[in-house]
């Protein structure tokens, strides 16, 4: 379902030209990275249940790493972006289709992919030069960073350490900046007089924010705990979340909350029911 309703989603962006707008252009990059994840991992949990068979060769571990920090980062940088788009649209809307034009949003789209492929590398190697000399079983649903690191014998300090610093600069950096437009958007859409400007100003930031929330919410909870609360259990139910729901939700919040996605969706379904009375 989750895999579906991003595909929907990019094709509409694709196919439907009142949707070739900045804001539905970081949202089809949104859906890429969502069906990537869902892609790398809910597959072998599927082979899983249906063969009873647990194992996962060291490449094969390796490229989950590759793949779901690839996508971690990605959306943390795309969501910089979309949050800068509602800034634009709402604080200098004179200006907009000056500043964020299709040059500022290719570069934006390159620069979050190129981050992605950089950290998702660093975390591979870095995951790759870890022994494991006792129990190579791991407790999770697919190899996540933290788990290896628990079950490897090398000492995890100088990699832990340098996640640690590249965490206050991938999470608190984009987390800084989306919370500053924010503010921002917040103080201009107060000083708008009539409570129907504020509504729709606001509205159409509303499933940006709910996106920002569900992924932050759960990025700080999995990642930048505490390690005294630190739960095996709880982690694998949030990281579950993280990789199936979260991407299932993304579209569904954008969809239902957006007349014109949901316009664009009806005048699709209405020219390929056309197409199938003519055949």
């Amino acid at each position: 379902m989750a895999i579906l309703g991003n595909i929907i989603i990019i094709v509409l962006i694709c196919l439907v030209p009142q949707l070739h707008t900045p804001m539905y252009f970081y949202l089809g990059n949104l859906s890429v990275q969502d069906i990537l994840y869902i892609s790398s991992i809910l597959p072998k949990l599927m082979s899983i249940t249906i063969t009873g068979d647990t194992s996962i060769s060291h490449p094969e571990c390796i490229a989950q790493v590759f793949v779901f920090v690839f996508c971690v980062c990605t959306e943390f940088m795309i969501l910089t972006s979309m949050a800068y788009d509602r800034y634009v649209a709402i604080c200098v809307p004179l200006h907009y289709s000056q500043i964020m034009n299709k040059k500022l949003c290719i570069i934006f789209a390159t620069v979050s992919w190129f981050i992605g492929v950089l950290k998702s590398s660093l975390y591979s190697f870095l995951m790759s030069q870890l022994s494991f000399c006792h129990s190579k079983e791991i407790n999770h649903f697919f190899c996540d960073v933290k788990t290896l690191l628990k079950l490897s014998c090398n000492d995890p300090t100088n990699i832990e350490t340098i996640i640690s610093v590249d965490g206050v600069f991938l999470g608190f950096l984009p987390f800084l900046l989306i919370t500053t437009s924010y503010a921002l958007i917040i103080s201009t859409v107060l000083k708008i007089q009539t409570s129907s400007g504020r509504f729709k100003a606001f509205s159409s930031c509303f499933s940006h924010l709910i996106v920002v929330i569900l992924f932050f919410g759960t990025a700080i909870s999995l990642y930048l705990k505490p390690e005294s609360k630190y739960s095996q259990e709880k982690d694998k139910l949030l990281s579950l979340l993280y990789v199936a729901l979260v991407p299932m939700l993304n579209p569904l919040v954008y969809s239902l909350r957006n007349k014109q996605v949901f316009l664009a969706f009806k005048k699709i379904a209405k020219q390929f029911n056309i197409c199938l009375k003519r055949t």
